[in-house]
């Protein structure tokens, strides 16, 4: 599916309409045209989808199933703003494969996380990947969202972030677009009671984290203590499939001791990253798993650590382009900070 980048009246359509070899041709270039709309608009679409459902895969089917839909329709030129069509076919999609998935993660083996989305550190600083981070959902709002309701969670996603206006988002949930505009508050208040009050530039975030690993590399239990919030959590995600803790953490000197016990065996590798568009870590432990590691950054001290190990949830991932860590001091050493 792909919608029209400029939220044009129409795209992707060739003209003319005559027959024979000549009207095969101006179909053939409308199908082209289409199509190309469609991969204009696809970033965006993915980022709607995976917000709505955590999942990159399942985001993934909803965007293909939404192009699927489109190429369906008798005359896709007729439709006035291709992209806003998009859109809310794709919010629908996710709507209805976020209820499917809650029943799925109520059958989950310990602590549901979602998928993380990870590249190379430093990429941030590119002004031509800059719309795509500015619209990066971070970790953190993805774990505050499974508070809330599915309609509740879509009216929050397509209005206070994607910038649908109530009418819009009201044609997703199917409800009016005051009782959208009343779901959209609920979650508001949701998030802003559970996010950073005070939260770090990207430097303060990146020295934060590099000051945290090296702490857990040195097993200094002092100085976690003063990186960690006193009511710090641990979440880990194994899925059942790798070593995981079953339950959440709460507490600074129970997350600190559980770090200092995990690096007691140096990991593998370590690769500074950026975790949902912002710096985190890519380690390899000491048993060969893939761990991804998103820390939540609130007044100078991390309040969360989230510990995605489940390997289902990392097919995406390419290690060979991310840096290998420069130990003590230069893990971010391509001008990110």
């Amino acid at each position: 599916m792909g919608h029209d980048a400029a939220g044009g009246t129409h795209t992707g359509t060739g003209s003319g309409t005559g027959s024979g070899a000549e009207g095969a041709a101006a179909r053939g270039a409308g199908e082209a045209g289409l199509a190309r709309a469609f991969e204009a608009e696809r970033p965006r679409l993915l980022r709607v989808a995976y917000a709505t459902l955590g999942s990159l895969a399942e985001a993934e089917d909803c965007v293909q199933e939404a192009w699927l839909r489109l190429r369906r329709l008798p005359e896709p030129g007729e439709i006035r703003d291709l992209g806003a069509w998009l859109t809310t076919v794709v919010g629908r999609l996710a709507l209805d494969a976020l209820g499917t998935a809650r029943a799925r993660r109520e059958r989950y083996v310990g602590t549901w996380l979602p998928e993380p989305l990870v590249e190379r550190a430093g990429r941030a600083g590119d002004p031509a990947d800059r719309v795509t981070l500015d619209e990066s959902v971070s970790m953190a709002l993805l774990v505050v969202l499974e508070r809330l309701s599915p309609a509740q969670r879509t009216a929050f996603l397509l209005h206070d972030v994607f910038r649908l206006s109530f009418e819009e988002v009201a044609e997703v949930v199917g409800r009016s677009p005051a009782a959208v505009r009343q779901l959209a508050s609920r979650a508001r208040r949701q998030v802003d009671g559970h996010s950073p009050r005070q939260p770090p530039t990207r430097a303060e975030q990146a020295e934060l984290v590099r000051a945290f690993l090296v702490a857990c590399r040195r097993g200094e239990l002092r100085r976690l203590l003063e990186l960690l919030d006193p009511d710090a959590v641990f979440r880990g995600d194994g899925g059942g499939n790798v070593s995981a803790l079953p339950r959440v953490l709460t507490g600074a000197d129970a997350v600190a001791r559980v770090l200092v016990a995990y690096h007691r065996r140096p990991p593998r590798a370590v690769h500074p990253a950026d975790v949902n568009g912002e710096p985190g870590v890519v380690l390899v432990d000491a048993t060969g798993v893939l761990t991804v590691i998103a820390l939540t950054v609130d007044a100078g001290r991390v309040t969360a650590v989230d510990v995605v190990r489940n390997p289902e949830k990392l097919t995406a991932l390419r290690l060979d382009l991310l840096p290998e860590a420069a130990w003590e001091g230069e893990l971010w050493a391509d001008g990110t900070d």
